[in-house]
C-alpha cells in the first residue's frame, strides 16, 4: 500500500501543503477550524508522519535515551513507566538501555545512544565515581539529567528522593517503638543512593540511640544478600534490622521465618523504595515510599528546560520528600493480632531545588 503524502492530505482538506505541515508538526499556531479539517483528512486517509524526514528538517529525533543500572530491580520498571508517560506527553519516545551495574558497559550504552542521535539523556548512574567521566562527557554533548543517583556536584542536572530524610523517618519510627539494638543491611560500592542511606543510618542511629548497637553489614541490593546477612547478624539478636531497599528486606524476612524468629515480636524489619512486593509479604514491610511519579515529572521538566535552549548554566539539583509506609513488620515488640495496614507519613522536609 502506497504511503499517504502531505499533498494528498492537503487536497482532501482544501489547505496548502505548508498549512498541513504546520498543523501536523505543531510548529506554528493554526486556526481551530483549519486544524480540525487537516486532522480529519489525515485520519481518514491514514496518514502516518515520516519521522525520519521530520528529524532531518528539525535536527531533532524526538527521542530520549534512558540508561538504567539493572532493569531486574523491581523499582526501575515502575520508574520507566512513569518516565515514558511523562516524555510521551511531550511527544518524545524513549530508547532504553540496561548496563547491568557495570560502569564500563554503561559508558558503551551511552555512546551507542549518542550515536543514534538522541536529543537528550536520562541516566541512573551505576557508580558515583566510575560513572562520572562518561556521564560528564555526554552532558557536554546533549542535555542530560541524572535520576535517582548522582555523580558528584557539577556534572549535570539531577533529581532524586531525599535519602537522608527517608532514613531518618525510619529510625525515628523504630526508636519511638522502643527499638534500640539496630543493624543496617545495605549495599557496598559507591552508588550515591547506597552510600547516602548507609551514612545517614550511621549518623542518625548514633543520635537517636547513643551507646546502642548499630552494626552495619554491606553486600548488594538483592534478596539473596538479605538472607545471607541474617546468618551473620542474628546471633547478636538485634531488635531492628534496617534494610537499604525492599529486596534486601524480603530476603531478611524469608530467612528470619526459617529460623523461627517472630517479626515484629523479636525483631522489626524495614525496607526502602516501596516496591509492590513490600505490602504482599507476611508481615507487610514498613518502608520508605519514593515519589516515582514526581521523580519522572521533575526529570522531564529539567530536560524540557535544557532542550528549550536554557544553555549550559549552573546544574540544578532537586531532592523530593519521601513518605514512610508503616506496616506490620515494625510493630511493637509483641505479637501483632491487628490486620496489616499501611499509613503514609510524609517527611517534614519538602522538595528542594538548588540552582
Amino acid at each position: 500500500m502506497a504511503e499517504v503524502t502531505l499533498r494528498e492530505v492537503a487536497l482532501l482538506s482544501g489547505c496548502s501543503v505548508s498549512t498541513v505541515s504546520r498543523v501536523l508538526a505543531g510548529t506554528r499556531p493554526v486556526g481551530a477550524e483549519t486544524s480540525r479539517r487537516v486532522r480529519q483528512a489525515a485520519e481518514s486517509l491514514g496518514y502516518v508522519p515520516n519521522q525520519v524526514a521530520r528529524a532531518l528538517r528539525s535536527r531533532s529525533t524526538g527521542t530520549v535515551g534512558l540508561v538504567l543500572p539493572q532493569i531486574t530491580n523491581p523499582f526501575y520498571p515502575s520508574l520507566v513507566r512513569e518516565l515514558t508517560r511523562a516524555l510521551h506527553a511531550d511527544d518524545r519516545a524513549v530508547l532504553l538501555a540496561d548496563c547491568d551495574d557495570d560502569p564500563v558497559e554503561e559508558a558503551s550504552r551511552i555512546a551507542d545512544l549518542l550515536g543514534r542521535q538522541v536529543d537528550a539523556l536520562l541516566v541512573i548512574p551505576a557508580d558515583e565515581q566510575r560513572s562520572r567521566e562518561a556521564v560528564a562527557a555526554a552532558a557536554r554533548r546533549v542535555p542530560l539529567v541524572l535520576l535517582d543517583r548522582g555523580c558528584g556536584p557539577g556534572v549535570a542536572d539531577s533529581v532524586a528522593v531525599d535519602n537522608m530524610a527517608g532514613m531518618s523517618l525510619l529510625l525515628e519510627h523504630l526508636t519511638s517503638g522502643g527499638r534500640r539494638r539496630f543493624c543496617f543491611v545495605g549495599a557496598a560500592g559507591t552508588d550515591s543512593a547506597a552510600a547516602e542511606r548507609a551514612a545517614t543510618y550511621t549518623s542518625v542511629a548514633a543520635l537517636l540511640a547513643p551507646g546502642a548497637s548499630a552494626r552495619v553489614e554491606l553486600g548488594d541490593f538483592s534478596v539473596a544478600w538479605g538472607r545471607a546477612a541474617v546468618d551473620r547478624i542474628w546471633p547478636s539478636r538485634p531488635d531492628a534490622i534496617v534494610c537499604a531497599n525492599d529486596l534486601i528486606a524480603v530476603g531478611v524476612l524469608q530467612r528470619l521465618r526459617e529460623l523461627g524468629a517472630d517479626v515484629p515480636g523479636d525483631v522489626a524489619v524495614t525496607g526502602f523504595d516501596d516496591i509492590p512486593v513490600a505490602e504482599l509479604t507476611a508481615p507487610g514491610i514498613t518502608t520508605v515510599r519514593q515519589p516515582v511519579g514526581e521523580l519522572a515529572a521533575e526529570a522531564a521538566r529539567l530536560l524540557d528546560h535544557r532542550l528549550a535552549g536554557a544553555g549550559p548554566g549552573a546544574c540544578r539539583t532537586v531532592r523530593l520528600a519521601p513518605a514512610l509506609m508503616v506496616r506490620a513488620s515494625s510493630g511493637p515488640a509483641t505479637h501483632l493480632d491487628a490486620a496489616d495496614t499501611a499509613a503514609p507519613l510524609v517527611a517534614q522536609r519538602t522538595a528542594e531545588e538548588h540552582p
